[in-house]
């Protein structure tokens, strides 16, 4: 018999928006991994309809599957409130999304799934449905009462954030000695963990242009950054910086490390996203179970017409799987 293939939970996201259509088209493909989508069957059918595909779905059963068949997908139920309108979510259905991750998350804690890949969700309108939601991240550090940290990871590019959806107004406040000490340790140890890299080098951004230029252009780096760093190199961690985030990207500079921590969200997504949006996948760090997603949004303008591209979601869950057999290994090690 086949050793069981990996098990993942997938999470279609916002129902109006063009994950449950990405979770089609991977479950349409030969993908090589036991995929259990947790959602609504029928809009995954719907979804599937739209983008042409044939999709076997069935009741997931907890029997390991050492093969797949294109087209074949199990799926744990959590019915919709309302039939979803491609571009146009409703808040009714923002506590079916909750509960799915709800459940997703549940059942990695458990070991039912060996990780969770996401689509997209809407934010808004959960928040507009009167739950406080700043996103997947957040959700899944309180699920599981971890402490955690986001990355965005291409082939070519690491870059894990000190803060995340922050107003701009805010991310110097957030950015503590604690806080970021806490954030590189995580991001240090997952390195080794997850991607294998024994002695990891961290490339450290400054908040402010020119990394505060000796204090001129801001204190932050003297006052905060660079004495974490000096602290936790005393721990033995490779770090560099504080570097001035305009010059970080460089390719003589990237030969010098194996992550970036920024400071703040726009600070190097941008650049990641603009070389290999396709490519990138969103991971986060600090979790007891492996977790990523697709880099972007849930594409309301196009979702329902079948022509979404699945590159991110593909990308994540050839990077999830990966991340298992590494694990696997590491565990028979």
């Amino acid at each position: 018999m086949n050793a069981a293939l990996p098990r993942l939970a997938l999470t279609p996201g916002e129902p109006s928006g063009i994950g449950p259509e990405l979770v089609a088209r991977l479950a349409a493909s030969p993908f090589p991994a036991d995929l259990v989508a947790i959602g609504d069957p029928e809009s995954l059918q719907r979804a599937a309809k739209t983008c042409g595909i044939s999709l076997h779905v069935e009741a997931f059963d907890d029997m390991p599957r050492g093969m797949r068949a294109p087209g074949a997908l199990r799926v744990i139920e959590v019915p919709l409130r309302a039939r979803e309108t491609p571009g146009k979510p409703d808040p009714r259905n923002a506590f079916q999304v909750l509960n799915t991750l709800a459940r997703a998350a549940d059942g990695c804690l458990a070991g039912e799934f060996d990780a969770l890949v996401t689509a997209p969700v809407q934010k808004s309108v959960i928040n507009d449905a009167g739950e406080d939601f700043s996103g997947h991240t957040g959700f899944f550090a309180r699920r599981s009462g971890s402490e955690v940290v986001m990355m965005l990871a291409s082939p070519e590019l690491r870059v894990a954030l000190a803060t995340t959806h922050l107003p701009l107004s805010e991310v110097p406040a957030a950015i503590t000695r604690a806080s970021l000490a806490q954030a590189l340790r995580i991001v240090h140890a997952e390195l080794i963990a997850k991607f294998g890299i024994a002695r990891p080098r961290i490339a450290v951004l400054g908040l402010n242009p020119h990394a505060g230029e000796g204090g001129h252009l801001g204190r932050e780096e003297i006052e905060t950054i660079a004495p974490v760093l000096e602290a936790l190199r005393g721990e033995g961690m490779a770090l560099i910086g504080p570097l001035p985030a305009d010059t970080a990207f460089l390719p003589a500079q990237r030969i010098r490390y194996d992550a970036v921590l920024a400071m703040y969200h726009d600070q190097a997504l941008p650049v990641l996203k603009s070389e290999a949006f396709d490519r990138t996948v969103n991971l986060t760090l600090g979790l007891p179970f492996i977790r990523t997603s697709v880099d972007h949004g849930t594409a309301l303008d196009i979702a329902g017409k079948g022509c979404a591209d699945s590159s991110s979601l593909f990308a994540a869950a050839r990077m999830a799987v990966e991340l298992v057999a590494r694990s696997r290994a590491g565990a028979r090690a």
